[in-house]
């Protein structure tokens, strides 16, 4: 029986345990994206015990910025501090990845123009031409996360950033191959980790998938299963579950714990690659037990470990405990 506390090997890479630190937006890199002091202490107290710590949401160029003092990774200046970052967390014994994003129409930045599979009153369509661009950025931004020594990189695939919205038939009404039809609609996601894999040899690279838009006329579980596939066999490694258009937090979900397990459990039945959960996990109980079911093969806690990191050492001491009196 596996436990929370059991190591899982992914690609060469041996994550010490099934818990993960899930990327969260904190504002506190500089005002050029760099990382600081500050950011790396933040990382550096939540890494002693999970198995895998990804780094938040860095831009992967200027147009794709959603917010001032965002981590960003669109320029080789940023290298440095990068590395210093993935030194300290590797000290803690920790497998860390970057997660790189570009926030679409999600861009708050004043005189920014947000970029956007389809336009609306704030933003502009990306031609064919600006598209294949965002692919290389996405590209160039994942070859120095490997410089900088990340073990990996995650896309963020979710809550309504670019590679979401193009996925989305709520945001993306193209009617050329890159709207319309399912197929049409992974097209750029696809193109995204493909360029991406290119560039990171035998890194880890996750997806975070926007699983469900919490929306009838949105994507669907099943949409879901089809892109997982399709990122499975263009070597993806690890599929992270979440919400889509809806969000991280949806409003209609809040309080219930787990809340994305369900999501995660559905897209587990579709891909021979380890999955992680998501959702307001709070408890110690309920972190293990889904790995013990096999709902899913990771467990990612956001909430708990901003609040106190030594959350982790008692849910994993839990996890052993529990295991033993299982055996």
């Amino acid at each position: 029986m596996t436990s929370l506390a059991d190591s899982l090997n992914v690609r060469g890479f041996t994550l010490r345990n099934r818990l993960v630190f899930p990327p969260i937006l904190t504002n506190l890199a500089s005002f050029d994206g760099s990382v600081t002091e500050e950011l790396i202490e933040h990382y550096v107290v939540r890494s002693s015990y999970v198995g895998l710590v990804i780094v938040e949401a860095a831009y992967v160029s200027e147009s794709g910025k959603y917010v001032q003092r965002q981590l960003s990774v669109h320029d080789d200046r940023m290298i440095q501090g990068l590395r210093k970052l993935v030194e300290k967390v590797h000290e803690k014994g920790a497998t860390i990845v970057l997660q790189i994003v570009h926030s679409g129409s999600k861009c708050s930045l004043p005189n920014v123009t947000p970029l956007a599979p389809s336009s609306d009153e704030r933003s502009k369509e990306l031609t064919k031409e600006e598209i294949k661009a965002v692919v290389e950025e996405f590209a160039k931004a994942a070859e120095r996360a490997v410089v900088a020594g990340f073990d990996g990189v995650e896309v963020h695939g979710a809550h309504g950033f670019l590679v979401n919205q193009f996925f989305s038939p709520l945001t993306n009404r193209r009617l050329d191959e890159y709207g319309g039809t399912l197929e049409n609609r992974i097209r750029f996601p696809v193109e995204v980790v493909a360029a991406v894999k290119r560039k990171i040899g035998n890194k880890l690279l996750l997806y975070r998938l926007g699983a469900d838009d919490m929306h009838p006329e949105g994507v669907s579980i099943e949409d879901s299963k089809v892109l997982a596939r399709e990122l499975e066999e263009k070597g993806v490694d690890i599929v992270d579950v979440s919400g889509g258009i809806c969000g991280s937090r949806p409003a209609q979900l809040e309080g219930v714990e787990g809340y994305f397990i369900p999501q995660a459990r559905e897209i587990k039945k579709a891909v021979n690659v380890p999955v992680i959960g998501v959702g307001g996990i709070r408890s110690l109980e309920y972190a293990n037990m889904v790995i013990e079911k096999g709902y899913v093969d990771l467990v990612a806690v956001g909430r708990m470990l901003l609040k106190d990191p030594e959350w982790a050492k008692r849910a994993l001491e839990h996890a052993n405990i529990i295991k033993k009196m299982k055996q």
